[in-house]
């Protein structure tokens, strides 16, 4: 299975970078990984609405960009359908058996995402009601999706 993770924003931290490299090198074993990163728009700290709604558009169209017409998109959102590690892991069995080859998970900057990216989305998933920076959130869902391909494979890992 062929699985992008797009996300907005240039990765700085090294400890992050660290943990994500070693999902990485984990995931190469289970499925064809790809990650994007797209700009983020730069801003000040207040913004009007209509200049919150212009920021999210613009790296919305740079996340659609990326977005493959066959691809089915899981766009991170914290009103999205909660899931345990194990549905999560049925999850990508059902795409797998369904004929859904290309899987994109999208995590959005810190203003969220566009009405465009969500419209764009065939479900949204929310990893907690808790709002996580979204560079750590990187390194939340590729842990997750490698704990999903351990349970899938019956492989330990997953306790």
């Amino acid at each position: 299975m062929n699985v992008t993770i797009i996300s907005v924003g240039k990765l700085k931290e090294k400890y992050l970078q660290a943990g994500i490299d070693e999902y990485r090198k984990r995931l190469s074993a289970y499925v064809k990984l790809q990650l994007m990163e797209v700009a983020d728009e730069k801003a000040p700290e207040t913004l009007s609405d209509k200049e919150m709604e212009a920021v999210k558009e613009r790296e919305g169209e740079r996340i659609l960009q990326h977005i493959k017409p066959d691809m089915h998109v899981v766009a991170l959102d914290l009103k999205g359908s909660m899931l345990s590690s194990e549905e999560l892991a049925q999850q990508f069995n059902d795409w797998a058996t369904y004929g859904t080859s290309s899987v994109a998970f999208i995590i959005g900057g810190s203003l969220g995402l566009s009405p465009q990216v969500y419209k764009r989305a065939d479900q949204l998933l929310s990893f907690s009601r808790f709002t996580f920076p979204h560079q750590l959130m990187r390194l939340i869902l590729l842990e997750q999706i490698y704990r999903a391909q351990k349970i899938n494979k019956g492989e330990p890992y997953h306790k």
